[in-house]
């Protein structure tokens, strides 16, 4: 690094690299590190510039390097992983349905992926979404029932259904336990 400049161009980006290659929100980050959550927001958008103690606060809470923080390198030669443990599941939603969470956190609301987990008669209620939004929906073992307002089909193994999810639809497994992957799409 030459410059100030410099480093004050790289640190949002790194910094925002870092909170994702954890997995992490801007609530959750704001809290490990005592930083707000809207202070978070305007370095990772290059609106403000830390002070060298919210710049600490923000590495220990990331669990980055902080000299290796502004370090140049090639970002575009990495692979983000998430292993199997670490992937984010809601149980408390729908009967007998696991919904693991694929998608990055910011794309909540725009793009969302999740893999679907029946157990037999397991099913997931929903209410209609935002105005637009779309659902499509591949079997990957068993077989679904699929409901969007008055339309209904049944999916086997391979099969993919695209429907509108903001009106009352509804996925069911029927004849043992199912798995689905799901993607929301919302223009």
């Amino acid at each position: 690094m030459n410059t100030d400049t410099q480093i004050l161009d790289l640190l949002p980006a790194r910094l925002k690299e870092a909170r994702r290659e954890q997995g992490l929100s801007l609530d959750a980050v704001a809290k490990l590190s005592g930083v707000s959550r809207s202070m978070v927001s305007q370095i990772e958008r290059g609106e403000s510039s830390p002070t060298i103690a919210t710049l600490w606060n923000l590495t220990r809470a990331l669990q980055v390097d902080f000299a290796g923080l502004l370090e140049e390198g090639s970002t575009e030669d990495r692979i983000e992983t998430i292993r199997d443990a670490q992937v984010p599941s809601i149980d408390n939603m729908g009967q007998g349905c696991r919904i693991r969470i694929l998608s990055p956190p910011e794309e909540a609301g725009k793009h969302e992926v999740y893999d679907l987990r029946f157990a037999e008669g397991g099913m997931l209620n929903s209410q209609p979404h935002t105005r637009g939004t779309q659902e499509q929906l591949t079997v990957v073992e068993g077989q679904i029932s699929v409901t969007s307002g008055n339309a209904h089909d049944t999916l086997s193994t391979g099969d993919t259904a695209r429907y509108a999810s903001d009106v009352t639809h509804c996925i069911q497994a029927v004849n043992g336990p199912a798995r689905a992957f799901l993607i929301v799409q919302n223009d």
